[in-house]
């Protein structure tokens, strides 16, 4: 039985890289002071009962750098997608024009930056948990595994430096954002 031990390395793989590509749609959420769509993923809007993304109910555009517009599908829902917005802690004020929301993005004041550069913090930390998660999940299989020492031990530095390179990568990305967050 031990003679056979083979890691699911690719399953390993696959599920740090999941949390390398939730970490960048988090990441794609945090205002820049640019308009983006992306930025509207996280607000839920209750439509019909339940709670629906903003893009479930209307058409997300951005015609000009600072601004995002949403042009809602069902008139009811209108204020419902205003509130959304505003509850959801983005700092937009939304500008009603019939059917359609206007977000005008302001510039992002030094303080809010900083805030930014933190929130983007914690949400790099929550990946780095993830990572490593699955590193000690692993590692777990690989003693359950009972391999012998010498595999063993090639198993873990193999595990170890999937986790060493995911890890780099979150902080390669987080470096990124906060310098894009502080961008002036």
């Amino acid at each position: 039985m031990s003679d056979e031990f083979d890691l699911d390395t690719a399953d390993l793989e696959r599920r740090m890289e999941g949390a390398m590509a939730n970490l960048r749609t988090e990441f794609a959420s945090l205002r820049t002071g640019r308009a983006s769509a992306s930025m509207l993923e996280p607000v839920m809007v209750d439509a019909y009962g339940q709670a629906t993304p903003i893009n479930q109910v209307g058409t997300v555009n951005v015609p000009e750098p600072r601004m995002v517009t949403i042009n809602v599908w069902d008139k009811s829902l209108v204020g419902k997608v205003e509130k959304a917005i505003r509850e959801s802690g983005l700092g937009i004020n939304p500008q009603l024009n019939g059917t359609i929301i206007m977000l005008p993005i302001p510039e992002l004041n030094e303080e809010r930056r900083r805030e930014l550069t933190k929130v983007a913090g914690q949400y790099a930390e929550g990946a780095r948990v993830s990572i490593r998660n699955v590193r000690r999940d692993g590692m777990e299989q690989i003693k359950k595994g009972e391999p012998p020492e010498d595999e063993r031990k090639m198993w873990e530095q193999e595990v170890q430096e999937m986790t060493d390179r995911h890890i780099k990568a979150v902080d390669a990305a987080l470096e990124a954002k906060q310098a894009e967050i502080m961008q002036v």
